[in-house]
């Protein structure tokens, strides 16, 4: 399906789950592209991120916002799949399988009280390796050596956009992870850094209005900007409705 010009994937979170799990049992890659409304604003601003996230072989609605924006202009998205349910499901399903991860991501401080806390919530998940997110580019492959020297079926970044988006496009086959998903700001929630919005918030679409309130100075302008260009984005479109709003394939 067709939204704004980027071909999304219209699955559930549990058809996400099982089609990452079945790329591990048949040794295939799958790189996972998420997008919410700011990511899909920021993709007409930034080529490079728009063909990262368009070179995924799976783009999942984060944002509820675009769900509703979905509905509304006859693209059926059948649920909101956020990015920290899904690594915290395919957490869950790797340490009953045995499947080996990477954690790539944060601040260092961050990513060990993270790994403390999987460790708590996930005894048995087999960590194969970690890293902290604060690297240069030219450092960018020797780390997917060393994510694919560790053995990790699934990797996930816990960087901001672009910058894991550009990543997975230039590195992520290099991994040899059978799965590689950006789970942006996750590792700082499960750390306890920042806190997630309530459920109520999530279902209401107000999850970046809780976290603009947790960091008003940062956040607050980001978050009216792109959320008012994703609003005017979907009148316009509405108005200028195409029949290319439909259904379309895309090729890896």
């Amino acid at each position: 399906m067709s939204l704004f010009g980027v071909t999304l994937d219209a699955l559930t979170m549990d058809e996400t789950v099982q089609r990452c799990l079945e790329a591990v049992r048949r040794g295939e890659q799958i790189e996972i592209g998420m997008v919410n409304a700011a990511k899909l604003v920021n993709m007409r601003r930034d080529p490079r991120l728009a063909a990262a996230v368009a070179g995924c072989d799976l783009v999942l609605a984060d944002g509820q916002a675009v769900v509703w924006a979905g509905r509304a202009l006859g693209v059926r998205l059948p649920e909101r799949v956020a990015g920290i349910d899904l690594f915290m499901r395919l957490l869950a399903a790797a340490e009953t399988a045995g499947i080996p991860v990477y954690l790539l991501g944060a601040r260092q401080d961050v990513l060990e009280l993270m790994l403390r806390r999987i460790a708590e919530r996930f005894p048995a998940l087999r960590v194969a390796g970690s890293r902290n997110g604060y690297f240069e580019d030219s450092e960018q492959a020797p780390i997917a050596d060393a994510v694919a020297d560790s053995g990790a079926q699934l990797l996930f970044l816990g960087m901001t956009s672009p910058k894991k988006e550009i990543f997975t496009a230039g590195h992520g086959k290099r991994t040899r992870a059978h799965v590689v998903h950006g789970v942006g700001g996750s590792f700082d929630i499960l750390a306890g850094i920042t806190k997630r919005a309530p459920l109520v918030w999530q279902r209401m679409g107000l999850e970046w209005f809780y976290r603009a309130l947790q960091e008003p100075r940062r956040l607050g302008k980001r978050y009216l900007t792109t959320n008012t260009a994703f609003l005017l984005m979907t009148v316009r479109e509405l108005i200028h409705r195409t029949p290319s709003a439909g259904s379309a394939n895309r090729s890896h």
